[in-house]
């Protein structure tokens, strides 16, 4: 059964929608697909309402075309209203942890559930499938789904319970400074954070992944039990074998795993590259103590909690350390740039493209800075509050390279809600949730070029045709870009094969690290049993938020930057190597905006292949775009791992994962 999932997806609060980011310790993309989806029958079953006797007894009502397109404009209305209620509800709750935000946004929580209840009942009298308008029918497959709300009362609360304890243990946690033991305030953001990126002390490194591990996920994992199990309740509700068959319907594709497992196999010869230069140069930083120079990388050694993005690692792993390097945070610093100032450079590279700069209210009400005295979720993300004038950022900006380019992506979240936003709210949503990804990152493509930031006065002295510099550059994106596919694909692969059954809650720890050993190539820096549960030590997974999307936006946003280079007359794929396709920049260029522009104000109103016609003229996700773009370090690095003797792939850890491991039989990394 294919299903698209729009209009937007509604959270098990109601309809909340926000949407962030992927590299930083939160960077959370959107709570809103805690949605699970329920169809008429498991209405039907849950409420004891006969679908037919409902038409049956309606049959006086006007039901005709015209009657419907009527309905829905009312009813559009009406959502968008309850989708603003629950979004400042959960706005107050995400940037104030409380008691009292808390039961406030459990009580709009459950409120807004009744009113879902008594509307959907209205909406299944229309015999929408009959009619021969493909807008109405296509408002109305979004707007005959029923979320969270079909679940009763009790369990609808009782999963909000616990999603938002999961997330409340995960933002309050606290660890132990290493050199400082009675110094027991380091938070995720931005003090622990801080310290993966600077530190080279891999005893230091160790103890705060440990004691992370320890104060977040390990906490979190009977509640995770419970969560699965409701989560799948309601998936049988909606006639669905379980959550992951729901979750991918987002994609319109009964082979979605199929497709997405194609693509890494497309991306992966350029990954066990990288992957093999970064362990050598560890190995030589650190030595055969702390690392092996065959087998897994300890993840602790990365310069990220989960070591899915390698960019802290740039200063001794850059193909040519002696030019200066191009992180520009020494520069944002000299030059007294301030929160506000690079979110006022994000935004003037929208209206440089004919896009569309942030309104007022953005600017009053976003939280840009981590506030004094609150707990908060405090991470990178964008807020459609779906009344047209207020969108919001939630941000502990620090002044930094990676944050001002996060900034870019974020503003291409609020970038595509503008666009869309005179849509009826059923179409308020991206193509697919890939699609609002990759608009965020292909900004973030151009922003990060030598050309661009050579243009802002923060690289200086620098020639842009220097071979060199572009190849420490190109490195540089790819120690974001490409590494963290795996981790983008793995995240989900390993929630699946939960809410399939295949991973039962006895080897909860083991498979995760099973999986992050096949795909990532990393290794716990420490034993680990059952007793521990490091999946929860990232946000998405307490929070209950698909990631997968994230994958297929490293996929696709190279498609979308290849096309909108083509339009802007910076790339010509008749002839590569004059502007390579790293080098390019769409800054100013207001035919490459008008292109983007175009799909961007379709929303979800076109199923995705459309949206990505419009702009690529293809209808398929492939790998190409990603690997031309990185091809000239692509042959740098193979050049590099054949001189070294570097083994591509990694034998398997002698770590213990958690109980019953079973022991590989053939090496983990193998290229096959």
């Amino acid at each position: 059964m294919v299903l698209k999932l729009a209009g937007p997806p509604l959270s098990m609060l109601g309809f909340s929608q926000f949407r962030g980011s992927w590299s930083s310790g939160v960077l959370l993309d959107r709570k809103m697909l805690k949605l699970l989806l329920f169809t008429t029958a498991a209405f039907i079953n849950e409420f004891g309402i006969a679908a037919g006797a409902e038409v049956s007894a309606a049959s006086s009502n006007d039901l005709s075309e015209q009657a419907a397109a009527e309905y829905l404009k009312k009813l559009n209305k009406e959502f968008g209203e309850k989708a603003n209620l629950a979004t400042n509800a959960e706005w107050d709750y995400g940037s104030n942890i409380t008691p009292e935000t808390l039961e406030k946004k459990l009580n709009v929580s459950a409120e807004i559930a009744k009113w879902k209840k008594n509307k959907w009942v209205e909406t299944i009298k229309y015999p929408w499938k009959t009619y021969k308008d493909e807008n109405i029918k296509r408002q109305f497959k979004f707007a005959t789904i029923l979320g969270m709300a079909a679940l009763p009362e009790d369990k609808f609360k009782r999963l909000d319970e616990v999603t938002s304890k999961m997330e409340s243990i995960y933002s309050t946690a606290k660890i132990c400074d290493f050199h400082n033991k009675s110094n027991c305030n380091l938070s995720l953001e931005p003090e622990i954070t801080e310290i993966l990126r600077k530190s080279r002390d891999p005893e230091e490194l160790k103890h705060i992944w440990v004691e992370w591990h320890k104060a977040s996920g390990g906490k979190c994992k009977k509640l995770f039990e419970e969560y699965v199990q409701i989560s799948n309740e309601g998936a049988k509700l909606n006639n669905m074998t379980d959550l992951a068959e729901l979750w991918n319907f987002d994609f319109e594709s009964d082979a979605f795993e199929k497709d997405i497992l194609e693509l890494w196999s497309q991306v992966k010869p350029l990954y066990l590259q990288m992957h093999a230069y970064m362990r050598k140069k560890l190995w030589d930083k650190y030595g055969e103590n702390v690392l092996s120079r065959t087998g897994p990388i300890p993840a602790h050694l990365m310069g990220n909690m989960w070591a899915q993005t390698w960019s802290n690692l740039f200063d001794f792993t850059a193909p040519y350390p002696g030019l200066e390097s191009l992180d520009v945070t020494d520069e944002l610093i000299k030059q007294n740039y301030t929160a506000l100032k690079m979110f006022k450079v994000a935004e003037n590279f929208f209206t440089s493209l004919n896009l569309s700069a942030m309104p007022p209210l953005f600017w009053e009400r976003s939280i840009i800075e981590k506030p004094e005295g609150k707990e908060l979720v405090c991470h990178a993300s964008a807020w459609d509050f779906y009344n047209g004038e207020d969108f919001r950022i939630k941000m502990c900006t620090r002044v930094e390279m990676e944050d001002l380019l996060t900034i870019h992506h974020e503003m291409g979240h609020i970038q595509y809600f503008l666009q869309y936003k005179d849509q009826p709210y059923l179409y308020k949503e991206g193509a697919n949730s890939g699609f609002h990804e990759a608009v965020g990152d292909v900004i973030f493509l151009s922003a990060a070029t030598t050309k661009h930031l050579q243009r802002l006065g923060l690289l200086k002295g620098q020639n842009s045709n220097d071979d060199k510099q572009e190849l420490n550059s190109l490195f540089q994106r790819a120690l974001d870009k490409v590494s963290f596919l795996p981790f983008g694909l793995l995240m989900d692969l390993y929630r699946w094969n939960i809410f399939k059954g295949k991973t039962l809650p006895a080897t909860y720890n083991r498979d995760w690290w099973l999986l992050r050993e096949k795909y990532q190539g990393v290794e716990p820096p420490v034993d680990r049993t059952e007793q521990d549960f490091d999946p929860a030590a990232k946000y998405h997974i307490v929070a209950s938020v698909p990631y997968v999307r994230y994958f297929v936006s490293f996929i696709i946003q190279f498609q979308f930057h290849r096309s909108l280079c083509i339009e802007a007359g910076e790339f010509d794929p008749n002839n590569p190597s004059s502007k390579p396709l790293h080098e390019c920049s769409i800054y100013q260029s207001a035919k490459a905006g008008n292109l983007l522009g175009n799909m961007l104000k379709l929303g979800s109103s076109k199923p995705w292949p459309d949206a990505m016609e419009v702009l690529t003229g293809q209808r398929k996700m492939d790998g190409t775009a990603l690997l031309q773009f990185f091809q000239p370090l692509h042959d740098w690095l193979k050049e590099q791992n054949e001189k070294t003797g570097e083994k591509i792939g990694w034998e398997p850890s002698k770590r213990n994962f958690g109980q019953q491991q079973q022991p590989a039989t053939t090496p983990a990394g193998a290229s096959s």
